[in-house]
């Protein structure tokens, strides 16, 4: 037998779904910026927590030291994706009170 109280707390789990559904689709339109080198390498990365595009500008390009170049995409990479997922974390924090709810994210 299902009390009023198990009826209410299905509602509010489906609410928190439908409100979750659309902050994913918000997040998937959001993005942050990740830069290293001083700005040479910039990363982008989307609330889908994926990449979005990357800029190398000319001047770190070097022929005669590729490894740097490749370290400044990764450190560009990672910060962006560190902030995409802050970001994610920070908006589903807001929406379910701090509860973590496994399998979301």
């Amino acid at each position: 037998m299902m009390g009023g109280n198990m009826s209410k707390m299905m509602k509010q789990v489906q609410k928190m779904q439908q409100e979750m559904l659309k902050m994913q689709e918000e997040l998937a339109n959001r993005t942050v910026e990740g830069t290293a080198g001083g700005g040479v390498v910039k990363a982008v990365a989307s609330g889908k927590n994926e990449l979005v595009s990357i800029e190398i500008k000319p001047e770190a390009v070097d022929p005669e030291d590729v490894e740097m170049l490749q370290d400044l995409v990764l450190t560009a990479v990672n910060e962006a994706l560190r902030k995409a997922q802050d970001m994610i974390n920070t908006e589903m924090a807001r929406l379910t009170g701090g509860f973590k709810i496994p399998g979301m994210f």
